[in-house]
């Protein structure tokens, strides 16, 4: 199939989800094109099968805010023409749903050409409800943007369900969860003699990986890790970067600890940091799915997060991490310094955790679950 994927391309875990979705289809023959109006993080040059079209605004001056989202249909349409795309798969319905249903018109109603079908799956990934959540502006075309979709996927049972509440919709809903490429993300001798760059051999490594925006309440991250480092020796690598960075750096020093952390910034090869660590602190307000956590679990590292949205899908309480209120950071800290100090718990734990990231999550398992559907899809369209 010819496909076109439309993300952000930035840092979050919808933008990854996209992109780690179009190099594993591209291995498995497909021909995948990227429109964005920049390359997404993740996505390497020189990829067999891939191919990136970048979308330029104009700096109009009537504009005071360049309309992107008719820039990028704009551009959809001519790539689909060109490429003589199957389909489009949009993440998030604002603005990318609304741009591909006006290229699917565009191309539908073109008569200087033979006009064709050009069938747009959408993925849910959560921001579009939390958006609608705090502008119910946004409700409306939202709402005609999913409906119009030829098919349209969710990342958690949580937010299929919310969706369905928030929006009052009777479309379908297909949920097809996030995944993890569990040949990438594994523990090995290798990868491990790095382990010295960040921790001492009697120190305990913590890892908090986000966009340090203020739902990933990264000032909870730092308080946990203040109380486990008085309890035990460990080393905190904090992976991301985002707006909060800079409170989080400010509380740090406030608390004395900073020399103890490693604020790392944005990292592009995830999968030779994480299986660094020994716990994963994932402090959320709200997580539709908790795609770090995953990731985590496919190194073997044990993560403790918020029970909010989707999480509690991912992780099983005891078993292969653990799950606390928003907010508790007490119980998160208690947490980590229980299986910190039980070497064996923590390995047997971290075995748990990478057997369930496999049997459930590994994208050998998912992405045929979105070639299915977009067969279906197709055929729908037909």
């Amino acid at each position: 199939m010819k496909i076109g994927i439309t993300c952000y391309p930035t840092y979050g875990g919808s933008g990854i989800v996209a992109t780690e979705l179009g190099l594993e289809l591209a291995v498995r023959g497909h021909d995948i094109h990227f429109i964005s109006y920049s390359q997404p993080i993740r996505l390497t040059n020189g990829t067999p099968n891939i191919h990136y079209h970048g979308v330029e605004v104009s700096r109009y001056p009537l504009f005071e805010y360049p309309p992107y989202d008719l820039a990028l249909a704009t551009r959809m349409a001519e790539i689909a023409e060109v490429m003589r795309l199957d389909l489009l798969h949009v993440h998030y319905a604002i603005p990318h749903s609304v741009s591909a249903m006006l290229a699917r018109q565009m191309l539908a109603d073109d008569h200087h050409r033979k006009s064709r079908k050009l069938p747009y799956v959408t993925t849910l990934h959560g921001t579009d409800i939390t958006l609608v959540g705090a502008d119910p502006s946004y409700l409306p075309i939202t709402r005609f943007s999913i409906e119009q979709s030829d098919g349209v996927t969710s990342i958690s049972q949580y937010l299929v369900k919310r969706t369905l509440e928030v929006f009052e919709i009777t479309t379908p809903i297909k949920m097809i969860p996030n995944f993890v490429n569990c040949d990438m993300y594994h523990r090995t001798p290798e990868i491990m003699q790095q382990r010295s760059k960040y921790a001492k051999p009697d120190e305990r490594l913590l890892v908090h990986l986000s966009n340090f925006r203020p739902v990933k309440r990264v000032q909870d991250v730092i308080e946990i890790f203040d109380r486990v480092q008085q309890k035990l020796p460990a080393r905190l690598m904090m992976i991301g970067d985002g707006p909060e960075r800079a409170s989080a750096e400010w509380l740090a020093g406030e608390k004395g600890i900073h020399d103890k952390i490693h604020f790392m910034g944005k990292q592009d090869r995830i999968y030779e940091k994480l299986p660094l660590a020994d716990v994963m602190l994932m402090p959320s307000q709200l997580e539709s799915f908790g795609l770090a956590a995953l990731e985590a679990m496919a190194c073997q590292v044990v993560p403790i997060a918020t029970k909010a949205g989707g999480v509690p899908e991912v992780i099983q309480h005891g078993k292969t991490g653990f799950l606390a209120c928003v907010g508790d950071v007490e119980s998160m800290a208690k947490f980590a310094v229980e299986i910190l100090s039980d070497q064996e718990k923590l390995e047997d734990m971290g075995v748990s955790a990478r057997a369930s990231a496999q049997a459930r999550f590994c994208a050998s398992k998912i992405i045929p679950m979105y070639e299915d559907y977009y067969r279906d899809v197709l055929e729908r369209a037909s």
